[in-house]
């Protein structure tokens, strides 16, 4: 079956960066459009960033300019390259595959300190 798995989170102070990664299983990832979105207590889960199958990518405003999403075809993996971060940027990130079926990694906790 479709699994993905993210790795990556972690704490990082004011400024820092991190780079997600989720890999995909049991699918060839390539042929969909996959995203990062990200969840706070009490909120919605919110759309950070988002790449198509032909690499065509699509970003919140708040985090533009500060996060890249890339992907590599040949790992069937899906990157969040995090720069400059802030504290509004503490959430649990979630990673996205769209198919006829929408998929979700089991989420990855991302802390920035002040």
């Amino acid at each position: 079956q479709v699994q993905l798995a993210e790795s990556g989170g972690g704490l990082v102070q004011v400024g820092g960066s991190l780079r997600l990664s989720c890999a995909a299983s049991g699918i060839i990832a390539s042929s969909y459009s996959m995203g990062w979105y990200r969840q706070t207590p009490g909120k919605q889960r919110e759309l950070v960033a988002l790449i198509t199958n032909r690499g065509v990518t699509n970003y919140a405003d708040s985090v533009k300019g500060r996060f890249t999403i890339s992907r590599d075809n040949a790992k069937n993996t899906v990157y969040l390259q995090m720069n400059s971060l802030i504290p509004e940027d503490t959430a649990v990130y979630y990673c996205n595959l769209n198919t006829i079926n929408i998929y979700w990694g089991q989420g990855t906790q991302v802390t920035v300190s002040s």
